[in-house]
């Protein structure tokens, strides 16, 4: 089946103590849903994880949660399904920040540990399935709406050609889109891990900065939050100048008045363009580029005076094809729910 386009939740806040909408509560009876089935979707990240329980007509609750107030995942799930009534679910799938083998994920910046058996026999779900997040990010790529997508390069898109999906905030994520005949294969890997090319000298100090003897430095070590904070330490050691900064957020606030701290943020994008047109060729993503992640739409400004862009069309002898990728930001948080909810529904119709 295809999933219809969520419908505006029924009930249930974005945050532990807003409502989504001015609609009084009314979760869902422990019976069946009003499409017949009930799926439950997640988006588990190091900062924040949604939950959504829907029917076949669309989301009927959403609840968005801070990751370190909950010591464990289950007790988390608990939570929101009590608040929900207690229905019985059809089928769930959660995207992990973090590898999966087997149906089982351990998150990589929280001690969680999500394993789809163990979750399914708990909450008696008929099934459940743990795929990365970006793998389920991917999946929400189609329902996407124009009013998600900001473009900061046209380009000249091929139908069928893959798609690649890139997002920076508390790690760094990878996926892409492969066509496979009438529907796409999600290829999805632990891409943030692989290694860091600094392209000129302040990248190579920031470089320096990260390198641990025996080590080596990633580009999640330096495009994703706890990156653009080491960008900062990295250049205030090389030109000492300004405050202090530690927190990517507040670093990301001085740019507008400080410059060290506009120069981290510079070095921020130039790397992060860098990482995305490497991909960009790997996959040969004419589908377009998306850029995901919490980060890119905070700093969406920035992105847009062109600096991002400039890098990733710096490929020495494949310059010339950069212009032809299409990059696009991606302003819709909710991307890997609509993708976790997307799979659910459609490995509980073949199974």
């Amino acid at each position: 089946m295809n999933v219809p386009p969520p419908r505006r939740p029924r009930a249930g806040p974005a945050n532990d103590s807003e409502p989504r909408s001015g609609e009084p509560p009314s979760p869902p009876s422990a019976g069946r849903g009003a499409g017949g089935r009930f799926f439950l979707a997640g988006d588990i990240g190091g900062t924040k994880t949604l939950l959504a329980l829907a029917d076949d007509a669309g989301i009927v609750r959403e609840r968005r949660y801070p990751s370190r107030d909950w010591g464990e995942f289950p007790a988390l799930v608990r939570a929101f399904l009590d608040e929900a009534g207690a229905p019985r679910i059809d089928a769930a799938c959660f995207g992990v920040a973090g590898p999966v083998q087997d149906n089982r994920a351990k998150t990589t910046h929280l001690p969680w540990r999500v394993d789809g058996a163990a979750l399914a026999a708990a909450f008696r779900i008929g099934r459940v399935e743990v795929v990365n997040d970006f793998a389920a990010a991917a999946q929400g790529v189609a329902a996407l709406a124009p009013a998600d997508l900001v473009t900061l390069q046209e380009g000249r898109p091929l139908a069928g050609a893959p798609r690649l999906l890139v997002g920076a905030g508390t790690g760094l994520g990878v996926a892409a889109l492969i066509p496979a005949g009438n529907a796409w294969r999600t290829v999805a890997g632990e891409g943030g891990h692989i290694g860091f090319a600094p392209a000129d000298e302040d990248q190579l100090a920031v470089w320096r900065h990260l390198a641990r003897p025996g080590g080596r430095v990633t580009a999640e070590n330096v495009v994703s939050g706890p990156g653009l904070a080491a960008i900062y330490a990295a250049l205030q050691k090389v030109s000492p100048g300004g405050t202090a900064l530690a927190d990517p957020a507040a670093i990301a606030e001085a740019a507008l008045t400080q410059p060290q701290a506009r120069r981290a943020l510079d070095l921020f994008i130039a790397a992060y363009g860098a990482f995305a047109g490497d991909l960009a060729l790997l996959f040969m993503a004419r589908g377009g580029v998306y850029l995901g992640g919490g980060i890119a739409p905070k700093i969406l400004p920035l992105l847009e005076e062109g600096g991002f862009v400039r890098a990733f069309r710096q490929r020495g002898a494949h310059a010339a094809l950069m212009p032809d990728f299409p990059v696009r930001v991606i302003r819709n948080e909710r991307l890997g729910l609509l993708g976790a909810l997307a799979i659910a529904a459609m490995r509980d119709e073949k199974a």
